[in-house]
Formats: structure tokens, C-alpha cells, sequence
């Protein structure tokens, strides 16, 4: 029953990151939303503002690993858990094995830059200090539903 317990504390976790990437969505961002939990509380939350702070690293999981590492006054959250709408690009997953993250759990899968099993597999790399154990399809369908949403409006005011 522990598997049961642990897949609707994932699943609670993640509506609540998906909530986050509506913030995204809303500020005209890709709609991406991370939530950093330990212990059953969430300590870093963080969405997409790349557009909104001009700054190509404002993904929503280093803001949100930069917010639970304020919180916890360090910088291992190595009892950690993140909750993330989409995998994790190269530079967020090797953030997340930088801060010897315990557990990733992601929805949607991203088969252009996704780094936690589709293009890459950075937080397993055997050759690096740290692997993270890593949780993929939790509510897939509502965020990738976001980030179809996001980009057919992009495309419809011809944008890429």
C-alpha cells in the first residue's frame, strides 16, 4: 500500500505544480511549474519566467531549488522531492544532481530537450556523483494539454 500512498501524494503534488504553470501561462511564459517538498511540505515553488526576467535560466526548477535552498539555509536537498509539469531540460537536471536531489517526479515528457530519459538520462548517469531517483507521467495529459494550449496560441499570432 506504500506505492498507492506515495502515487496519490504524487499526484496531489503535481496538480499543484500544474497550477504553478498556469501562473506561466498567464504572464505569457511557457507554462511550466516546479514545486520542491520535504517532509509533506512544499519549501520551493517556482514557474517558467524566462520572458518576464529576461533571463534564459528562469526555469521554473531552478527557481524553485533556488527557493527550497533559501528556505532550508543550504544548498543539498538531498531529502528532497521535485515535483515538475514537463522533464527537465540538460541545465535543470544537472542542477538537480548538483543539489543531490533525492526524487524527481515529472508529467509530460519532452522529446526536444528533455534530460531525465528521453534525450538524456543526467540523473541517472552512472558516470556522475549523484543519481536521482526519477518518477515520469505523473498527470502527463493536463500538462501537456498546458503546453499544447501555450504553443497553438504562439503559432495562431504567428509566433514560434
Amino acid at each position: 500500500m506504500l506505492g498507492l500512498h506515495q502515487d496519490e501524494t504524487d499526484r496531489r503534488f503535481m496538480q499543484q505544480a500544474i497550477e504553478l504553470a498556469r501562473k506561466a501561462l498567464d504572464s505569457e511564459d511557457v507554462p511550466i511549474g516546479a514545486l520542491v517538498v520535504h517532509a509533506g511540505r512544499i519549501i520551493g515553488r517556482g514557474c517558467n519566467q524566462r520572458e518576464k526576467l529576461c533571463d534564459p535560466t528562469a526555469h521554473a526548477e531552478m527557481i524553485a531549488l533556488t527557493a527550497a535552498a533559501e528556505y532550508r539555509n543550504q544548498w543539498r536537498l538531498d531529502d528532497c522531492t521535485m515535483y515538475v509539469t514537463l522533464e527537465p531540460c540538460p541545465m535543470c537536471a544537472g542542477a538537480l544532481v548538483l543539489a543531490r536531489l533525492k526524487r524527481l517526479v515529472y508529467a509530460a515528457s519532452d522529446p526536444k530537450a528533455g534530460a531525465c530519459g528521453s534525450l538524456y538520462e543526467i540523473t541517472q548517469d552512472g558516470r556522475l556523483n549523484h543519481r536521482v531517483e526519477t518518477v515520469a507521467g505523473v498527470l502527463a495529459e493536463p500538462a501537456a494539454d498546458l503546453l499544447r494550449e501555450f504553443f497553438r496560441h504562439r503559432r495562431a499570432l504567428g509566433e514560434k
